[in-house]
């Protein structure tokens, strides 16, 4: 029973690394694409010799994406108000770029499609503040506040 236990764990290790590898193969590939497609807008910018509101918001959620990559990495955990933010500001950018063609419906439905996202936002900081994980807790539990 001890051998096959041991064996187990060893596969199991093995498993890990190979999907560590994978994951952090991943991040690289979705890093350096989203890098030098943020240096391919820069150029477009540049080549223009101006910077719409459009442009920016896309620069920004370049930098998000950078910046939940980031996060994985020195937490390796991904909270899940990254990708909402990006959800919020990709939304805004459509807005902004299809506004003149846009209906009245499509339009509110944009707009509250943002303002549910920004909710999910809020309910999900202050489940995390009231509600800390046990891990959370027990890292915080000598400050006077929870930090997420």
């Amino acid at each position: 029973m001890d051998i096959r236990s041991h064996a187990f764990d060893r596969l199991r290790k093995l498993f890990s690394g190979g999907l560590d590898i994978v994951e952090y193969a991943g991040l690289l590939v979705i890093a350096l694409a989203t890098t030098v497609a943020m240096y391919q807008e820069a150029m477009i910018m540049v080549a223009a010799r101006r910077a719409s509101l459009s442009d920016l918001l896309l620069m920004f959620l370049y930098l998000e994406v950078l910046a939940m990559i980031g996060q994985y990495v020195k937490s390796g955990q991904l909270p899940v108000r990254f990708p909402l933010y990006i959800g919020m500001v990709a939304l805004a950018r459509y807005l902004i770029l299809d506004l003149k063609d846009m209906t009245e419906w499509r339009m509110l439905a944009v707009t509250a499609a943002i303002f549910l996202l920004t909710v999910a936002v809020l309910v999900v900081r202050y489940g995390h503040v009231r509600f800390p994980y046990r891990e959370d807790a027990e890292k915080d539990s000598g400050k006077a506040f929870v930090r997420e």
